[in-house]
């Protein structure tokens, strides 16, 4: 069965692996991932030979008739970014299209009051990618170019399209890659998002074989930069087998993707679950329990076998069933908790950080800035430390990162009942560098005048002494940019509480 396609509505048990010998099953590095990045069997590691953990974010849009990412419309991008950061991803995986290289492709629905996004007033598409990319990287994050249809108006189930042959796809990937050569924000290229039926792989036809269509793009790519990574998704179908488009490799292993370089290839597969589409494995009944053999058939098994990284490019979830959210506790479970195993584990980008993805929504509700902690909170075990930055960024504009002044370290902190149902309640609060030099840590404190208890808490550890509450930031959340966020949610009972005060402080 394929995927159905994903509508964006706004804008014109976990499986066992025993770790390879001599492989690092500590918590990364936090000064991992500098330089340009390579592979080594199934591990991905830094130009020092670390292994790394790529735990990143899908920002949709350029890909979309609006020719740049969602949101600016509501946010500073700097801002979104820095809240990326906060809430511990450490990359961001971007969609575009080809329309980007187009003369004249202008981005739209950019908000420039009040002083959002002024450096970005005149820019085409790809000077705003410029300097998407350079906050990014001067923030510490990743950024993986995603290559994701020919043009704006939909998906293709090739690469190439009648309006769009391989000459443009092969003579566009080689002009992206040099653009943002001698950059290391810039770790790689996908080179095709989620090509399916009639898509091949193995079979030998120049026209459907993507495997070999991706060793052609994969060889363009690196002849133009030889330092990128090249992430080559599955397919839909192999040997009369169904699965997610771009999400089945089975013929990865007998028919491997081999580049002019070595050491530069990193499988992606896509996952979703019934928010998206129904697949048979969902009404099994040993369901969840089913799904690591599943994920071990289609694309689980490169990674057990030491052949090569596997990244989960996309997966996501409106979580609003109960299937869907067994689903999502299965699946991280099953690409290994970073705590134990560092960065020998799956790397991943969740779908999305936008909230306008109809069938899956995002890390960020409607308003564009309020964080769903329940589908973040998920996430948490998988996350990993951020990595060394590239440089200043350019250009102004109100994102945030770090000021000049003082070196007083200071935050705020807000708290806000999300749900309350009487016998329990759910409450999420958001931390903010007030300071204007960035924080490595922060700590939040509160008192209750009633019986309240904290049952579960996200984003971050605590202890309750009587009434007080003390919540410290996660591995993967303490450093924060002057004035930047981040943010943690809990679980507490009784319900019917009033709001109480907070003290934050910060180092």
């Amino acid at each position: 069965m394929f995927r159905k396609v994903r509508r964006a509505l706004c804008a014109v048990a976990a499986a066992l692996v025993l770790p390879l010998a001599g492989a690092g099953t500590s918590h990364a590095d936090a000064t991992a991932g500098s330089g340009y990045w390579h592979t080594s069997g199934r591990q991905i590691l830094d130009a020092s030979g670390q292994s790394v953990r790529i735990a990143g974010i899908n920002w949709f849009g350029f890909e979309t008739s609006n020719l740049v990412v969602h949101g600016l419309w509501s946010r500073d991008y700097k801002s979104m970014i820095d809240q990326m950061k906060s809430l511990g991803y450490n990359a961001i995986r971007l969609p575009y299209s080809d329309d980007i290289f187009k003369s004249g492709s202008v981005p739209s629905s950019i908000d420039f009051s009040s002083g959002k996004n002024a450096d970005l007033q005149g820019l085409n598409s790809l000077q705003v990618m410029d300097k998407i990319v350079a906050y990014a990287g001067q923030d510490g994050l990743k950024v993986i170019l995603d290559r994701h249809r020919p043009d704006s108006g939909g998906q293709s189930a090739l690469w190439y399209t009648s309006a769009v042959p391989e000459s443009t796809w092969i003579a566009n990937l080689k002009a992206i890659a040099t653009r943002y050569k001698g950059n290391s924000a810039v770790i790689g290229i996908d080179l095709h998002n989620e090509p399916h039926d009639p898509a091949c792989w193995g079979c030998g036809d120049q026209a459907t074989d993507w495997r070999l269509a991706a060793q052609r793009g994969g060889n363009a790519v690196l002849s133009a930069n030889p330092d990128l990574l090249i992430f080559v998704e599955g397919i839909q179908t192999y040997a009369g087998v169904s699965g997610w488009w771009g999400g089945n490799l089975m013929g990865a292993g007998q028919y491997p993707v081999q580049l002019d370089v070595p050491n530069r290839v990193v499988y992606s597969a896509h996952d979703y679950a019934t928010s998206v589409a129904q697949q048979t494995w969902f009404s099994d009944p040993a369901f969840p329990n089913n799904m690591p053999g599943i994920w071990d058939k289609y694309w689980g098994y490169l990674f057990k076998q030491n052949i090569a990284p596997v990244w989960v490019g996309e997966f996501g979830t409106t979580l609003q069933s109960t299937v869907d959210q067994k689903w999502l506790a299965a699946l991280v479970s099953y690409m290994r908790p970073t705590a134990g195993n560092g960065g020998d584990s799956f790397s991943w980008s969740f779908w999305s950080w936008n909230p306008n993805s109809g069938d899956t929504g995002g890390i960020l509700k409607d308003d564009w800035s309020t964080v769903d902690t329940v589908k973040d909170g998920y996430l948490a075990s998988i996350k990993a430390p951020g990595f060394p930055g590239t440089g200043g960024g350019d250009g102004g504009g109100n994102g945030g990162g770090n000021g000049g002044g003082g070196t007083t370290a200071a935050c705020k902190a807000a708290y806000t009942v999300s749900s309350d149902w009487g016998s329990g309640f759910n409450a999420d609060v958001t931390v903010t560098n007030t300071g204007t030099k960035a924080i490595s840590s922060w700590k939040v404190t509160w008192t209750w005048s009633g019986s309240q208890k904290v049952s579960s808490m996200w984003n971050a550890s605590y202890t309750q002494s009587g009434g007080t509450v003390t919540a410290v930031n996660a591995a993967h959340n303490g450093s924060v940019a002057a004035g930047g966020s981040a943010s943690f949610g809990f679980s507490g009972a009784p319900g019917g509480g009033s709001v109480p005060s907070l003290s934050c402080t910060a180092s």
